[in-house]
């Protein structure tokens, strides 16, 4: 995951403005999927569009589940790391 695709995926997919650091998300994106080993794309949606991955279990009933709270909040606070 890069900054671009980042940037693209919120400009296109979100039809937004990124709001926040685009190369510091991609790198918080990517150091949670590496220690997950899961694909950086899909954890991209849950933090940006809250789509579950099933295969991580992240949500139940439309909720997230402690894992799916889990991963965000890592990729919250990795974020937070890069931009501070």
């Amino acid at each position: 995951m890069t900054k671009d695709q980042v940037e693209m995926y919120i400009r296109t997919d979100l039809d937004s403005t990124p709001r926040h650091n685009c190369a510091a998300l991609a790198s918080a994106i990517n150091e949670v999927a590496e220690e997950v080993g899961h694909d950086s794309y899909a954890l991209m949606e849950l933090l940006l569009c809250n789509t579950p991955i099933p295969e991580l279990y992240t949500h139940s009933y439309g909720f997230h589940t402690a894992n799916g709270r889990g991963l965000i909040e890592s990729m919250q606070h990795a974020y937070n790391t890069y931009t501070s």
